[in-house]
């Protein structure tokens, strides 16, 4: 990959940080003022391997990728070796969208994801100016602004001039669409993000008409005991330094990996999935479970097979 061997030559020349759990400047979360007030009684989550109020999360997510939204696309070359292509690649080719698919796309700032499904339906229907009904939605401003440069940059336009993706800000907890609006929901390496996961993915429910389809792709458990040790070892002591020479940012890589242990493995996240309404669950390992697919329908009779619709009934 370009650009490899001279991050690799500049990890070397570093000098060796200690080793240890990120620790988020809670202060700067409280002074700022964004989220919640210091000495309140509420309820607290992960951030990383720190515990923090929940109302402080989001912001201090959306502070992570705020300092990395220029580099985030290099460094998702860098740290995976290429790889993560091939991963959304293969992704895209799961969900297999048509030109009438109104897809929805979730914590997809850059684009990667919607863009890749202009690219399959212009391959499979050979369709040259296509328009298609794509949204990308995020909640950073930085990373939707990376989205819009790429959008002019590689040529994501119709003839007339019209944009091929939309982009939206918006929180994956409180979605700005009305319900049953898409075909397909699909949110990559972001649900992990999330301060509630079950909120997350009950507005995906929401927000797909019936018959619709969920996918979500996500770092999850390796279990592989000689691949396992090796992975760990790699993500502690390689992606932070990567994050310091590339991104000028080892905090928000160091974040990055301990957000990937924090995440519900591939059978929890299938039975939180199904909890909230979703039928014919299922996960595809890849990498021998680096990462993982998962994907479920939203029934057509969906007050029936939904819990939080019968509880009202």
């Amino acid at each position: 990959i370009r650009g490899c061997a001279s991050v690799i030559r500049n990890i070397r020349n570093l000098r060796p940080t200690p080793l240890g759990v990120f620790r988020p400047n809670l202060s700067r979360a409280f002074a700022s003022g964004k989220e919640g007030e210091k000495g309140t009684s509420e309820s607290s989550t992960h951030f990383g391997f720190s515990t923090v109020p929940e109302s402080l999360k989001k912001g201090m997510v959306f502070d992570v990728f705020s300092g990395v939204a220029s580099d985030y696309d290099k460094m998702n070359d860098v740290m995976s070796l290429g790889v993560h292509r091939l991963w959304k690649d293969y992704f895209i080719s799961c969900v297999q969208p048509v030109k009438t698919t109104k897809l929805l796309d979730v914590a997809g700032g850059t684009g990667d994801i919607g863009f890749r499904a202009i690219d399959y339906v212009r391959r499979n229907e050979q369709l040259g100016d296509l328009e298609m009904d794509v949204t990308v939605c995020d909640i950073n401003t930085s990373m939707l602004e990376e989205g819009r440069k790429k959008l002019i940059d590689e040529g994501y336009v119709t003839q007339t001039g019209t944009p091929q993706v939309e982009f939206v800000e918006g929180d994956a907890e409180a979605l700005p669409f009305e319900d049953n609006s898409f075909d397909v929901y699909t949110i990559a390496f972001g649900l992990r993000n999330v301060t509630d996961i079950p909120k997350a993915i009950s507005e995906a429910y929401r927000v797909l008409k019936p018959g619709g389809r969920y996918f979500i792709m996500e770092f999850s458990r390796v279990e592989n005991p000689l691949l396992g040790p090796m992975y760990d070892a790699y993500s502690f002591n390689v992606i932070p330094t990567m994050g310091e020479v590339v991104a000028g940012n080892r905090d928000a890589y160091q974040y990055l990996v301990e957000s990937i242990r924090k995440f519900p493995p591939q059978q929890e996240l299938k039975k939180l999935i199904l909890k909230n309404g979703f039928t014919s669950v299922e996960f595809e390992n890849l990498s021998l479970g680096i990462v993982a697919i998962h994907s479920g329908f939203k029934p057509f009779d969906n007050n029936k097979n939904n819990p939080k619709q019968q509880s009202k009934q």
